[in-house]
């Protein structure tokens, strides 16, 4: 699990009013709020309740004070492992109902682990709010009877799964590891990497799993945090009904350990596998969090990197050009913190030249040192940060409980703010010698198979363990088996499953329109939970007005757009933008191009401007456009080692053919993009015309106020715009199967489908509906099989993109290469056999999922804009969501049928293979179907 590092993003301007039996406090501010009651149960768990009554949706996430810190050497990878064990039964849930009813409910649920902690979350409609509180607090406290065997060995394949997906068999995947193990010492519990070793994994027994539980999840050592549309008074009688009996469990001993001290510098090297581009990274050891030293460390980070005028970027990409980016950043946990340098290089670069390149970049900071302007538009970026941090209860939710299990106080926003704005260019300097000049650190470089010449000279070989892909391996085929046998815990209450609450209705929100003179349309949503709002300029066309075999001009024209103006350079530009805490960005999707932004309401006039000079009064840098081509390059052939990239571009040029714009990557290819000059983005630039635009807005601002900050844009003018028709041509490709080899894959990447229709076809709803049963999140059959009741992959899903074009329905997964035949057959017959297994108990329960699950849907700014967006581009009615609501509730069971009949017909669907073809290609064949070998461009072999 990644970390929520942008909730503690924050500003002096923050406000918590804090409550709890004994005393109530207020810090006022005029702009924000969050209240707050906290108590603690007699068992010793902390609570705190938020209500916010803007949606009918609660949020609830408990954090256990353990990760993986709390492992030990062999056992590696645990505290993760367990989050996964803990999602299955318990003793007065159903088995399955904590991944399969709670989307069922209409809500959503995950976890995850860190170096520090354990947490798991929801998001449901208050309906079920009492729903969530069974479920959480069973798992809580009532699951460790309910594990078996054969439970826990499926588990451990999910997690070996997810391991092969994001670390083997992704590129740089390894690196992590290499840091963790040559920056802290053996016994450090730092030492090993979040999701740890596969023996390790592999060797976990039923006796590790209740040492684990009996040790670590007792009550006093966690946090609960409940926000959202509750009543604070009745919902303390239901935390202390449902999560009151849980032990306390035995005091978990604090850790303390001395700040890491290399004696000198270690210089590593690794082939990767699946690399295309040398990548260097440094790291050095400095502070944990809440250390008053990491908000200068922070600041640092943005100073050095974080900008067009920070001097890394200055040398690195502007004068040497080694890169197309190079990034800084300080992590601080909870025993200790690592401030990184990380540049991915241009392919073929020696990473002794970009050793350098950041030395003299180092160089020239420590000899200009802190510019007070860019000290100024860090804050204000903070500042809006603060707002998007806690913009949906599921964000605040997190805030305060990782500052309240970690601080001791779930108000802590507040103390950070100030301490973040209390940082001088004095302080940002001290910290830059304190920890970085001169300091000992550890350096990677990753460099791409048979490139070792690239690596950093005198560098000494990383070891890492690399699994070898093996058939039929025994321990591996992994089953649901029994269920556990055991006597229930006694409760003095009731803990079978509660009833519903009062069903919460969605209504569409209300929505607002007008126009500019110019033919701008203008549609809004007015949210005024925080100061912020977020737009979206459409124009329509996008990628489809490329240049027939310059694909990709669309999606280089927005990136060269950004880099200034005509009285601004690209690094003035990006100034005026972070000095109004804004941020605005363009790009180019299939069917559209966008200009969006975000601001704190009260910058929206000055961000309009800048928005419209950006518009009206591009630079055309041709050192910029030089840039931006080799960072695409770069980019590319980067993507030419993501096996997920390879498996994405070749299905789409099964799907559409080579000869149209949607069998070709956005982005375009090494071949489309290397004939591209500047006088092709000039010529697209005159696709940007307000004739058939539509401006989108969402957030704490209404119409009029909208429309006089638009009062720049009334002077954008242009031509009305004919976009080209795509004519689908038959690829016969329709019941075969195609193969990519990535050599030494430990997963096969599955693409599986057909064209199917058009956002705006009759059938669209339908066809979005019927799926949810198959492949619609955690609850659906693909999840469910594969991963639930096989442990062959970490996730499976399908469903089908909405555009103007008739689009594929598609199947997607990733599954151990030992089980991609295995994993094939199941989707073969779950597809076939889908219509007839579909009755009247699926026609309900996809009406409640939807339903339901529409409750939540639409909280934030970004899916408010969603609507909006749906709106315009489709010419669907303001209220849409309520007719298609209707629609789902009068569809029958052979309307379903049907749609499933005339949608998902198996023997008309392509299946696609991105997987090793040494263990795997004889494997596939077995399944019936034409196999045709492709090459990672698409090309037979």
């Amino acid at each position: 699990m990644r970390t929520i590092k942008s909730l503690f993003v924050l500003s002096a301007l923050a406000l918590i009013s804090c409550k709890d039996s004994a005393e109530t406090t207020v810090e006022q501010t005029p702009d924000f709020k969050i209240d707050y009651q906290k108590f603690t149960l007699d068992n010793g768990l902390e609570v705190i309740l938020h209500e916010d009554h803007s949606d009918p949706i609660v949020a609830v996430a408990t954090l256990m004070h353990v990760g993986s810190n709390r492992e030990k050497p062999g056992k590696t990878g645990f505290a993760h492992f367990f989050e996964h064990m803990s999602f299955n039964d318990s003793e007065n849930v159903p088995v399955g109902a904590n991944r399969k009813m709670i989307p069922e409910w209409g809500g959503s649920r995950n976890g995850g682990t860190s170096n520090d902690y354990t947490v798991y979350y929801e998001v449901v409609p208050k309906d079920a709010f009492e729903k969530i509180m069974w479920i959480d607090s069973d798992r809580f406290g009532y699951m460790i009877n309910t594990v078996t065997e054969a439970a826990l060995e499926r588990e451990k394949q999910v997690v070996k799964n997810e391991k092969r997906q994001r670390v083997d068999n992704a590129p740089y995947g390894y690196t992590d590891e290499i840091i963790r193990k040559n920056l802290y010492p053996q016994g450090h519990p730092y030492n090993w990497t979040v999701i740890g070793a596969l023996p390790d994994l592999q060797a976990a027994t039923i006796d590790d799993v209740k040492e684990f539980y009996k040790q670590y999840y007792g009550a006093k050592n966690a946090s609960l945090v409940i926000a959202g549309d509750i009543d604070i008074d009745e919902t303390k009688k239901l935390v202390e009904q449902w999560f009151g009996e849980i032990p306390s469990g035995p005091d978990v001993e604090e850790q303390n350990f001395d700040p890491v001290v290399l004696e000198q510098t270690k210089s590593l090297y690794f082939e990767d596998n699946f690399a295309k581009l040398p990548e260097v990274r440094m790291v050095f050891p400095t502070v944990k969090n809440y250390h008053e030293d990491s908000y200068a460390l922070d600041i640092l980070s943005e100073l050095l990197s974080g900008s067009k005028k920070s001097p890394l970027y200055n040398v690195l990409v502007e004068e040497q050009k080694l890169a197309p980016r190079v990034g800084t950043y300080q992590n601080s946990s909870e025993l200790a913190g690592e401030f990184v340098f990380r540049v991915r290089a241009n392919a073929g670069t020696d990473l002794d030249q970009v050793k350098a390149a950041i030395d003299a970049g180092l160089t020239k900071f420590e000899t200009n040192g802190v510019n007070t302007s860019d000290l100024k538009r860090i804050k204000a970026e903070l500042e809006t940060g603060l707002y998007q941090g806690v913009s949906t209860v599921l964000n605040k939710a997190f805030q305060l409980v990782q500052d309240n299990e970690f601080n001791g106080d779930p108000s802590f926003i507040t103390q950070r703010a100030k301490l973040t704005n209390a940082v001088t260019a004095e302080d940002v300097m001290r910290v830059y010698n304190q920890y970085i000049k001169g300091k000992n650190f550890v350096m990677t470089s990753v460099v791409p198979k048979g490139q070792l010449d690239l690596a950093v000279a005198d560098s000494q070989q990383a070891t890492v363990w690399i699994e070898e892909v093996k058939q039929e391996v025994a321990n591996e085929e992994v089953s649901q088996g029994e269920e556990a046998v055991y006597q229930k815990t006694p409760s003095k209450f009731d803990r079978s499953e509660p009833d519903f609450g009062k069903l919460p209705v969605f209504k569409s929100p209300a929505i607002w329109k007008g126009q500019l003179d110019n033919g701008l349309a203008i549609y809004g949503i007015e949210n005024n939970e925080v100061p912020l709002v977020q737009f979206d300029i459409t124009i329509p066309g996008g990628q489809l007005l490329d240049p027939k075999g310059k694909e990709g001009v669309a999606n280089l024209f927005s990136d060269l757009m950004m880099q200034g103006t005509k009285t601004k350079t690209a690094a003035d530009l990006e100034e005026a933008i972070g000095l109004l805490g804004a941020r605005i960005s363009m790009y180019s999707a299939s069917e559209d191009f966008h200009i969006t932004g975000s601001c704190l309401t009260k910058n929206l006039d000055e961000t309009i401007k800048l928005v419209k000079e950006i518009i009206s009064e591009p630079r055309w840098d041709s050192k910029e456009f030089t840039r931006l081509k080799q960072a695409l390059e770069t980019g590319l052939k980067g993507s030419e080692a993501n096996p997920n990239a390879i498996a994405s571009n070749v299905y789409n040029q099964l799907m559409y053919g080579k000869d149209n714009r949607f069998g070709i990557n956005g982005s375009g290819t090494l071949q489309s993009t290397a004939s591209i000059t500047m006088e092709d983005l000039k010529a697209y630039y005159k696709n940007l015309s307000p004739k058939q635009a539509t401006f989108h807005i969402a957030g704490a601002i209404n119409k009029s106020q909208t429309e006089a900050a638009l009062s720049p844009l009334k002077d954008w003018t242009g031509d009305q715009i004919i976009i080209p028709n795509q004519e689908l041509a038959n690829t016969n490709t329709a019941g075969n199967l195609y193969f990519v080899d990535v050599p030494d894959a430990k997963q096969s990447v599955v693409y599986i489908g057909k064209l199917a229709l058009t956002a705006t076809d009759d059938n669209a709803n339908k066809l979005e509906f019927a799926n949810e049963i198959l492949g619609g999140g955690s609850s659906g059959r693909l999840f469910q099989t594969l991963r639930i009741g096989k442990g062959y992959t970490y996730g499976a899903y399908s469903g089908i993109t909405s555009r103007h074009t008739v689009s594929p329905f598609t199947i997607r997964t990733s599954v151990r290469a030992n089980a991609t035949l295995k994993s094939l057959k199941i989707i073969k017959d779950m597809v076939t056999n889908y219509k007839d297994s579909f009755t009247d108990k699926e026609v309900e329960l996809t009406k409640n999922k939807i339903l339901k699950g529409n409750t939540r849907a639409y909280e934030s700014l970004g899916a408010q804009l969603s609507i909006l967006r749906a709106i315009s581009k489709y010419q669907k009615a303001d209220d849409f969501l309520d007719k298609d609501q209707n629609e789902l509730i009068n569809m029958s069971l052979e309307d379903y049928k049907t749609v499933i009949n005339q949608y998902l017909n198996e023997t008309e669907m392509v299946y696609l293979i991105v997987g090793d073809k040494k263990t795997q290609f004889d494997q596939v064949k077995q399944l019936g179907k034409p196999v045709i070998e492709l090459d990672i461009y698409g090309n037979k072999i």
